[in-house]
């Protein structure tokens, strides 16, 4: 770390930092009445508000959204003519999983072997975090250059498009000239990083029906059809033999040729067990970056304790299918239903249901924006270049905004980096990393401010 003010600063904040993000973190707010109360949810905006208005924002509100969840909006203004910077971060996080195979309770925030642990802690609370710190920062050493707007989304993570359509319905709420995207991450700790594209996806349940009732698995299998047995069947169809996505009509061939992922990092970072290939063709850039990836997120079935010998009359799943960019999501989730409907055997019943839906994006790596980001990443992280990546998840905003607002410069950071384990159990953000790229960030609207006045 250099011996800029901005450094000093933000170095001295951290313990404040890690206290926030200890209360932040306690929140449940899985954006999913379901599985946690929504108060949670509710909780965790009205923290984010409060914080927005200890830091001087102004028209703070809670925007409730047509997926019915709450958007948290501030505006903070800069000088006279400054330009405008969009900062985004999510509050809502994945549900915990097996809470029983975390090494600490997840919604505590808990040091250990130099990380902080926590749902949330990387994906995306810590976003929110590092926004706040790299503000204070700037008001603690001349004041912040620029006019902001920062909007943390409530329902990111389950991808059902609430803050997209608000912003459709008020597009003048988060114009801004260049936009900061902080839900992404390093390609490896240390590496300072931009994410360059982002994967789409489409989110399907499927139902199969074969039975009126359950049945007897003595007296009746053998001939009777199984929905669950139809169901795995149908899973199978969706992956060929070494593993690649075989839906009709997606093409799986495309090839990444920026930053590479070599094969023992990504076992590694993947944790995959000795002795079990990987899946799929190709670089692993390109099969993360590239192109499509289905996953089969979820099946209703009968847990193994206490299972009967029955036919099961019913079966369902839920199926995740990243989108490659370049391909139209809305047509990745027409091939896959038809894939569906026409790959389900024995003439079972299906039904398909959309659950979620974003596009893939690719960013303007050479815009001005991206210069301003790659002399902030070199001084935050002292002897390293900036690199670009791609990223295999998805942030359905990202196209929302940039059809928006198509003069506006998007950029992509965050805290989640592979080792952060984002989505499983025993996730966890570095808090040296947490602090370069708040360092980042600050020095990124200094040098931004600077650009537009040359």
């Amino acid at each position: 770390m250099t011996a800029h003010p901005i450094s000093e600063t933000i170095a001295s904040l951290m313990p404040r930092a890690k206290a926030e993000l200890t209360e932040l973190v306690a929140f449940q707010s899985v954006a999913d009445p379901a599985q946690f109360p929504k108060s949670e949810c509710e909780a965790a905006a009205a923290w984010v508000a409060d914080a927005l208005r200890a830091e001087d924002f102004q028209d703070v509100a809670l925007l409730d959204t047509p997926d019915g969840t709450q958007s948290v909006y501030g505006f903070l203004p800069g000088p006279a003519g400054a330009p405008t910077v969009l900062l985004y971060a999510h509050y809502d996080v994945q549900p915990p999983l097996d809470e029983s195979a975390w090494i600490s309770p997840p919604f505590e925030l808990t040091e250990r072997e130099g990380r902080w642990f926590g749902r949330g802690a990387a994906d995306c609370k810590g976003g929110f975090i590092m926004h706040l710190l790299a503000l204070r920062a700037l008001k603690a050493n001349g004041g912040v250059p620029v006019s902001v707007k920062v909007i943390a989304e409530g329902s990111e993570e389950q991808g059902t498009g609430g803050l997209e359509r608000y912003a459709e319905a008020h597009p003048e709420l988060l114009a801004a000239d260049t936009i900061v995207i902080g839900d992404t991450g390093n390609f490896r700790v240390g590496l300072p990083t931009v994410t360059a594209t982002l994967r789409g996806m489409t989110m399907l349940r499927v139902t199969l029906d074969t039975l009126e009732g359950n049945l007897h698995s003595g007296q009746f299998g053998g001939a009777a059809p199984d929905a669950l047995a139809a169901m795995i069947q149908l899973l199978a169809s969706l992956r060929a033999e070494d593993g690649t996505t075989t839906v009709d009509g997606l093409t799986t061939d495309a090839e990444w040729d920026g930053l590479q992922y070599p094969e023992s990092d990504f076992r590694k970072d993947a944790k995959v067990l000795d002795g079990v290939e990987l899946i799929g063709t190709g670089t692993v850039a390109d099969r993360i970056w590239a192109r499509p990836a289905v996953t089969v997120i979820g099946i209703d079935c009968p847990p193994v304790v206490g299972a009967t010998p029955s036919l099961q009359a019913s079966a369902r799943a839920q199926i995740s299918l990243r989108v490659p960019p370049g391909r139209d999501a809305a047509e990745a989730t027409k091939l896959l239903t038809a894939h569906l409907k026409a790959h389900a055997p024995w003439g079972a019943r299906v039904s398909v249901e959309q659950v979620g839906q974003g596009q893939a994006f690719r960013a303007d790596t050479s815009s001005p924006a991206y210069t301003s980001m790659a002399q902030a990443m070199e001084a935050a992280y002292p002897g390293e270049k900036m690199q670009t990546s791609g990223m295999g998840g998805s942030i359905p905003l990202c196209n929302t905004l940039a059809a928006l607002y198509p003069e506006a410069e998007i950029l992509l950071i965050g805290l989640s980096e592979p080792e952060a384990q984002i989505h499983a159990v025993n996730e966890s953000v570095s808090p040296e990393e947490l602090e370069r790229l708040s360092v980042a960030e600050a020095l990124f609207l200094q040098n931004y401010a600077e650009s537009k006045q040359a």
